[in-house]
């Protein structure tokens, strides 16, 4: 079988063969021009050859690097414009002209390391003239030498910079850092070191030694106190009071007083009246030496407003202060021991928060201890980069001294003839001819796909499988030598080979469509694809088949073609058509020949046939057969015509798509496709018609993709009957 890309070839070879064969003819009347040309004159290749060098002794690992990188010069820099044109100026020679007349082969690496296979440019220079041939690559690399000792002076030269530009800024920060460290140790230094040769542990001990010593002693004068109030009777408020009135003359003074005034009271009441002037008199006596009595006890207490004010009558102040020597030097003891407590308290309070204090700040040493220790690696990260600049500084100006030209002279220039063997003239002329082949050849290929059309049923065949879309059959070119010219080839015998192409496609219908599939639309992208052709026949295979089956053309913008089927249509159907497709006896012919086959021929051509299409008779008419036939063939226009396939399609069941070879445009299928799907408008599948397939005919073997092997005549009519 031939491949579908020589089929294509072949199509397009025999639609273009003129214009490849005057491609192939301008190629080899060119190639003869070419061949035919005087030899040129002679010309002269100066060679030379550059090499990498270096300084004799390097001190510096600056100036290493940079000769290094020095090595790694590639075409665009050696032959930069403006080495181009230095050297134009200097041998009096147009840079373009010398650009294109040098050759430079760079050292070669290998793939693997890397590294530089050789270390030698090779550089050439084509001219007429020896002598100009040697100073023009004389001047070249004397060129490229210098070029390479700048490019390393400026690389030194911008590292230098860049150092003194990012030193003060590396020198600032530096400071910064260690002042923040000097800073932190002046604060928090000798707490990290107390704590790290263990002073501030010895201090929590030695706290916590305190403490209990304190707790001791406040038990022994606790026990004292205890001791001398058992004693005396007496709380400790109680001693001070009553040692306090005690040892007060005043008090002393007024109790002897009243004690007298008392006394004589006593002594005279026996003979005198309360009301009498001396009893009076003594009353009023120890009455004023009481208040006496009390603002002295008063007084004494109050300590300036420290003490609480004295509570209680005269009877109760003469009796606290009633303390005899040994009693109140036991009070005044234990005034004393309650006054050591309350000290010993304080301290042990102070010891306690000061313990506190110190575990604290113990607590906060880990920390103290990371941020200074963070603060450390900043100040030596911050010097070390300083010193790594000021290192690198020294090593750049010691760089200066050794930093030269990367490249020198290996070979110096020299020039020789450039002999070229003679033309071949048969040697050209074949190779013209091999060109005109295949620029000839690639013309017609290329003019044949811009057409745009499918060239092969395997294209429409691929571009269906890529849209998902059934293929139902692929029908045979039928012969149409002996029809008429607006004859329609049909299958009218039913011992015709081509009958089994569309039984297969009636079979896969209905495989398809299922039993309910009784009104099939069939229609094209364009005319002269064969949709009316694939409706005929697949009735004629459906009626054979022993189904009722009704084809109904729905095309009224065109003539009817049931002529074909031996069908004569109504002359007076075209004045009025709604009353045609209202009487349905009169509207619905027999086909002669073909049992079971029925056709409503179209009274086109007809105005406004959306609207007939549309009407209530079409729908009643569309009603009526479904009912009475088992299959209805609707055979309408195309749809790059019109819409009436899409406003008939309602009253089908599924739409058929006819494509066929050199006619069906690849863009138009594809969109016609695309929207039948989006719109699930019922796409069943399509047809690709005028296939080539060979069928076996009784006296002959007709392949359809020779279009029968006749003249242009015969293909014309072949189209014209395959319309629509």
């Amino acid at each position: 079988m031939t491949p579908p890309i020589v089929k294509r070839y072949l199509i397009a070879f025999e639609k273009y063969k003129w214009i490849g064969l005057a491609s192939f003819g301008l190629v080899v009347v060119g190639s003869t021009v070419v061949a035919m040309q005087p030899e040129p004159q002679t010309n002269y290749i100066a060679s030379a050859a550059l090499t990498y060098a270096g300084p004799p002794v390097s001190f510096s690992a600056t100036g290493s690097q940079i000769q290094q990188q020095g090595k790694e010069l590639n075409e665009d820099v050696l032959l930069s414009n403006q080495i181009l044109a230095t050297v134009a100026e200097k041998v009096n020679i147009k840079p373009k002209q010398l650009g294109s007349s040098i050759v430079l082969s760079l050292p070669k690496k290998n793939p693997k390391t890397g590294d530089l296979e050789t270390s030698t440019f090779e550089l050439k220079y084509v001219d007429s003239d020896p002598k100009r041939a040697i100073e023009v690559l004389t001047e070249l690399m004397q060129s490229m030498i210098k070029l390479s000792s700048d490019i390393n002076t400026g690389r030194l030269q911008a590292i230098i910079e860049k150092i003194n530009e990012r030193l003060p800024q590396a020198k600032r920060e530096l400071q910064i850092a260690e002042k923040k460290l000097e800073q932190y140790d002046r604060i928090e230094r000798t707490a990290i070191l107390a704590a790290e040769n263990g002073s501030l542990l010895s201090a929590v001990t030695a706290s916590q030694n305190l403490q209990r010593q304190i707790q001791l002693t406040i038990s022994g004068v606790d026990a004292q106190v205890k001791s001398l109030q058992n004693k005396l009777g007496l709380t400790v408020g109680q001693a001070y009071i009553s040692s306090a009135l005690s040892a007060d003359p005043i008090i002393g003074n007024l109790r002897s007083q009243i004690y007298q005034s008392e006394s004589q009271i006593a002594l005279l009441r026996k003979d005198l009246r309360p009301e009498h002037p001396t009893m009076v008199q003594l009353q009023r006596q120890k009455q004023a030496a009481e208040e006496l009595l009390q603002q002295r006890a008063a007084e004494v207490l109050g300590g300036d407003g420290t003490a609480a004010p004295l509570q209680g009558s005269v009877a109760g102040i003469r009796a606290q202060s009633s303390l005899d020597p040994a009693r109140q030097q036991l009070a005044n003891q234990m005034v004393s021991l309650q006054t050591q407590r309350e000290t010993l308290q304080q301290q042990l309070a102070q010891e306690i928060q000061q313990e506190a204090r110190l575990r604290r700040e113990y607590s906060l040493i880990p920390n103290k201890q990371l941020e200074r220790s963070r603060l450390e690696q900043e100040v030596g990260l911050k010097k070390a980069i300083y010193d790594q600049m000021q290192a690198k500084l020294t090593d750049a100006k010691t760089a200066e001294a050794e930093t030269t030209s990367s490249l020198s002279i290996a070979r110096r220039p020299t020039a020789t003839a450039d002999v070229k063997p003679p033309k071949s003239v048969p040697v050209t002329l074949a190779v013209g001819s091999l060109l005109g082949v295949l620029i000839g050849g690639g013309v017609i290929f290329l003019l044949g796909a811009l057409e745009g059309t499918f060239k092969t049923r395997e294209d429409i065949r691929e571009s269906l499988k890529q849209r998902e879309v059934a293929l139902l059959g692929e029908l045979p070119l039928m012969p149409v030598d002996d029809l008429p010219q607006d004859a329609v080839p049909v299958v009218l015998s039913a011992d015709s080979p081509y009958l089994e192409f569309y039984e297969k496609v009636r079979s896969n219908l209905r495989r398809i469509g299922g039993k309910a599939l009784k009104v099939v639309l069939i229609t094209s992208t364009s005319n002269l694809e064969g949709k009316t052709a694939s409706a005929y026949n697949l009735g004629i295979a459906s009626a054979r088949a022993g189904k009722r089956t009704l084809i109904i053309e729905t095309d009224l913008r065109s003539p009817s073609r049931c002529a074909s089927l031996n069908v004569i249509p109504d002359p007076d159907a075209t004045i009025e058509p709604l009353r045609y497709y209202a009487n349905l006896s009169e509207c619905i012919r027999l086909v002669p020949h073909v049992e079971n086959l029925y056709i409503i021929p179209s009274p086109g051509p007809v105005r406004q046939s959306a609207a007939i299409l549309e009407s209530s008779e079409m729908r009643r008419l569309m009603e009526d057969v479904r009912e009475r036939f088992d299959l209805v063939i609707l055979d309408t226009s195309s749809l790059s015509i019109s819409n009436d396939p899409l406003l008939i399609q309602p009253y089908s069941d599924g739409m058929v798509l006819v494509a066929r070879p050199h006619y069906t445009q690849e863009n138009m299928l594809g969109e016609a496709i695309d929207q039948l799907v989006e719109s699930e408008l019922g796409l069943l599948g399509a047809i690709i018609n005028g296939a080539d397939i060979i069928v076996s005919l009784p006296e002959q073997v007709v392949e359809s993709s020779t279009f029968t092997s006749k003249t242009e005549e015969s293909e014309e009519l072949s189209a014209s009957a395959n319309k629509n």
